[in-house]
């Protein structure tokens, strides 16, 4: 465990000199809309693009109400370039209705409430928790998968198990 702790310091304090992910950017509001719709956008994207996408989008409409408000062809606009705009566009509106009619238009607060949105899968639906929240919760992709299992702190065969395996490990203020 403590090798597992000094590989993540030191992977902390490197990881200083870089920008930080746009998606990180918008978290420092701790706006759970903000980080939901910025991590739809983030997939499949460039930092940079998703970083420039969300600053339009978020001029616009930032919070359900505003953005269910735009149409659909108006958010495709605000966020091209971004990968599969059109198709984000169409999510995020939905998503956005659906956080109006059935959360009051608050963002819901659990794992299993987020995941029932289209386009929301376990990564953005932790990183919500974790950013907007403050809910301990681990966002594993393919590369944190791939490499938990290189480091040898896990031993899984998908992102799902390296989740729950890094959970059972990692001390929850991490």
């Amino acid at each position: 465990m403590s090798k597992l702790l000094k590989t993540l310091k030191l992977i902390a304090q490197k990881a200083k000199k870089y920008r930080v992910p746009s998606v990180t950017q918008v978290s420092w509001r701790r706006e759970p809309y903000l980080i939901l719709v910025s991590c739809i956008l983030s997939l499949r994207t460039q930092d940079k693009t998703t970083t420039q996408a969300s600053q339009r989008l978020f001029k616009s409409a930032d919070n359900p109400r505003k953005m269910f408000k735009l149409s659909k062809a108006r958010i495709q606009r605000l966020i091209y370039p971004v990968g599969f705009y059109r198709n984000k566009a169409k999510v995020i509106l939905e998503l956005s209705r659906k956080i109006i009619q059935d959360y009051r238009g608050q963002v819901p607060r659990t794992l299993e409430e987020l995941l029932t949105f289209k386009g929301v899968g376990r990564k953005t639906a932790n990183l919500v928790l974790g950013l907007g929240f403050g809910i301990p919760a681990i966002c594993v992709d393919t590369h944190v998968h791939r490499i938990s299992n290189r480091l040898g702190w896990v031993k899984t065969k998908e992102p799902t198990q390296t989740e729950e395996a890094l959970q059972k490990i990692l001390p929850r203020r991490y």
